[in-house]
């Protein structure tokens, strides 16, 4: 199995008129991704390479189907757009855009918790979603995943995204679903969430987690593997040489006073059971003797 998307999901892309929407619309679509239409207000009744645009996400969804949506539009554009998937019923949404301000994230956010519960936001400021072989949702390159588990994977950096996909194929591991949550002060959704939903696919037999400085997410999953998971988790944390107080690449990723550094996240990990590699490649490594033990 996977989680949030498989097969079955009908993604449309908000942005698709739009040179990264189309680029990256078209690359979902070429690797098997059901991608059934588009969104551009004043753009409805155009097509791009065979699919067809609407006006507002609920025309949209009414016309095709459509469960899940992929938002590929400016900061500025961002969060209306978001929030009109909402609207329209969409039940996950994958926003990928980069720069959105944290107060508005942090609106939205909540617009969503308090009005659509049915709603599930992943990022902004992410990679999207792949489950090998069946969705891909986002920037994520489909030809470095390998499908058909064990492994489930969650992640805040996007690169690191990529190279833990890439660090288990070179061995021979499959990923179930590979999720980038993205490195925002105010993510849609968290390692928690991605982590139960983990425990709960009978597919997933162990789940390998990418973190990073700042913010007191990683502790926060310390915490909850340590009540809830029983199955094996590594873990990776970046930036263990950042100095503090200054931001590093995510605006999430900055360190205050003794909160946040990376050395503080592997030793809650630690504590919680989890094996923690010193480098990415050193947490694929684990895995593998994970997956080797299974």
């Amino acid at each position: 199995m996977s989680i949030f998307v498989d097969e079955t999901t009908k993604v449309l892309v908000q942005g698709l008129t739009g040179s990264q929407g189309k680029f990256h619309g078209l690359r979902n679509k070429a690797y098997g991704t059901q991608v059934v239409a588009g969104v551009t207000p004043g753009k409805g009744g155009q097509d791009v390479e065979g699919i067809p645009v609407f006006d507002s996400v609920a025309e949209a969804v009414e016309a095709t189907g459509a469960n899940a949506s992929f938002v590929a539009v400016p900061p500025k554009a961002a969060p209306g757009a978001i929030l009109q998937a909402a609207e329209a019923g969409v039940p996950f949404v994958v926003c990928i855009t980069e720069g959105i301000p944290a107060q508005d994230e942090a609106l939205v956010f909540n617009r969503i918790k308090r009005d659509f519960p049915g709603t599930r936001l992943l990022g902004p400021n992410c990679p999207g979603i792949i489950s090998p072989g069946k969705c891909n949702i986002g920037i994520t390159p489909g030809e470095i995943a390998q499908g058909g588990g064990p492994v489930g994977i969650v992640s805040r950096s996007g690169t690191l995204t990529y190279q833990a996909l890439y660090e288990l194929k070179q061995k021979g591991i499959g990923v179930t679903t590979c999720v980038g949550i993205g490195g925002d002060p105010v993510p849609g959704t968290s390692f928690i969430d991605c982590l139960e939903a983990f425990e709960k696919d009978p597919e997933t037999k162990a789940v390998i987690m990418f973190g990073e400085i700042g913010g007191s997410a990683e502790e926060e999953a310390a915490a909850f593997i340590a009540k809830e998971m029983s199955k094996p988790v590594v873990a990776y944390v970046a930036g263990v040489t950042a100095p503090a107080g200054k931001k590093m690449g995510h605006a999430g990723a900055i360190i205050s006073g003794s909160k946040g550094t990376a050395q503080a996240k592997m030793d809650a990990l630690r504590a919680a059971g989890v094996k923690v590699g010193l480098n990415p490649t050193e947490a694929g490594e684990l895995m593998a003797e994970v997956v080797a033990s299974l």
